[in-house]
């Protein structure tokens, strides 16, 4: 296929399941293709320092729920795809209200609702691990990749054990790919309403988690208000959530394929966070970053671009880009600090990135020690990826989990467990 600056490229339903190879005929012709993908028309960037200037561009904004916002995605095909009751937040926000946003949060997400989560999540994964004990075949990402960080989740947000089996329940629905918009409606009644009641319960009581550190946090007399910190939340809840299903889900295959490299990973825990690293480089959770559109006209690496149009920053293909990473196709626990862009650049860089490294590095590290033969139950040719124009993540990882090595030593996190109904 051949294209030109002008030249609309259609993408088909293979780019799933194959998007690099997509990518790298594409970097061979030029930095930024016009292009369309499910309906939807957009400049999509595939290098790795033009995807920085778009980072960085003042002109190209993330209020996808203004009504500029809404026109641009409705010119370009995109309105279906983005689900605009959730943009209000600091993702989708420009300064200088991205600035008082962040400003607000960035002390809760450093703070002792995060710092001290460690020990939890370790028996988190373990009692998910024990679950899984003794099952001839089990789905990796639902029945560990996905109850993880919900199981997180209501632990920084302090739900109660009594209602985590139905926070849980609300979860998968709102996330889901396949739930209809009735039964995703539903879910999210119920979950902001749940919210609604918790933040009002966090506020006549603040606990340790970071709930009631978001209700407390101020800047001199600036404070979230109810309906910031709900979008705050479930920017928390689906963000943060979907990149950490698959950043486990992603790593767990590639451990699959490779063997010897799961081996030195168990016998060497200190390099699962070099090989997460090159796993958000390599195969990370994203294909493109978040909704963006210019708001005047501009120049990126020589083309010119109008006002209004969708800009589609392919994370995925900036982070294999040769001209900035040696072997980019290859996962090297060896490479030098790479400044891979999987949790975004600049102002938007992910507020949740040490969360989700921390839950990540724990998940591997647990499951080798639990499971030390897991294998793939089937074929590789046999996996299905998400048909998603954001979350690069599989369907499903059918896995043997094979005998495991035993009860885990008691530690201080299993001293304190706690029920967990995830």
């Amino acid at each position: 296929m051949v294209t030109g600056a002008m030249e609309i490229l259609e993408l088909t339903d293979d780019f799933y399941q194959d998007p690099h190879a997509t990518y790298r005929a594409l970097r061979e012709r030029g930095p930024l293709h016009r292009i369309r993908l499910d309906g939807v028309l957009g400049w999509l960037i595939v290098d790795h320092e033009v995807a920085k200037q778009a980072f960085a561009e003042p002109t190209i904004s993330k209020r996808i729920g203004s009504p500029e916002g809404q026109a641009v995605l409705a010119k370009n095909g995109a309105a279906e795809l983005f689900n605009t009751a959730i943009s209000d937040n600091m993702l989708f926000a420009d300064p200088p209200q991205h600035t008082r946003l962040r400003r607000l949060v960035v002390k809760a997400f450093a703070g002792p609702a995060i710092r001290d989560l460690q020990p939890r999540i370790t028996s988190i994964a373990d009692t998910l691990l024990d679950d899984i004990s003794g099952r001839t075949s089990v789905d990796l990402i639902d029945s560990y990749a996905f109850r993880l960080p919900t199981a997180v989740i209501c632990e920084l947000l302090g739900v109660p054990d009594a209602d985590k089996e139905e926070f849980r329940s609300w979860t998968a629905v709102v996330v889901s790919d396949s739930a209809t918009i009735e039964e995703r409606t539903a879910a999210g009644v119920s979950y902001l309403t749940y919210l609604t009641n918790l933040i009002a319960e966090r506020t006549d009581d603040p606990r340790d988690d970071l709930l009631s550190q978001l209700i407390i946090a101020k800047d001199h007399e600036d404070r979230l208000d109810e309906h910031e910190l709900i979008a705050m939340l479930l920017l928390l809840l689906i963000a943060g959530h979907e990149t950490t299903v698959n950043l486990i889900g992603n790593s767990v295959l590639e451990l699959l394929r490779d063997p010897a490299t799961a081996e030195r990973l168990r016998t060497d825990p200190e390099a699962i966070p070099a090989y997460l690293e090159e796993i958000l480089r390599c195969h990370g959770s994203l294909h493109v970053a978040t909704a963006r559109y210019t708001t005047a006209p501009i120049t990126l690496s020589g083309t010119d671009i109008d006002a209004g149009e969708f800009i589609l920053i392919s994370l995925a293909a900036a982070n294999r880009d040769p001209a900035r990473f040696a072997d980019p196709d290859r996962i090297d626990l060896e490479r030098p600090e790479s400044r891979h862009i999987a949790f975004g650049h600049g102002i938007h860089h992910c507020l949740g990135a040490t969360l989700a490294r921390v839950e990540a590095t724990t998940a591997i590290s647990r499951l080798l020690a639990k499971f030390p033969e897991i294998s793939l139950d089937g074929e590789f040719s046999d996996l299905r990826w998400r048909k998603s124009l954001l979350i690069h993540g599989l369907t499903s990882l059918p896995v043997r989990p094979a005998a495991p090595t035993g009860p885990h030593p008691v530690s201080s996190a299993d001293a304190d467990r706690r029920p967990l109904l995830v």
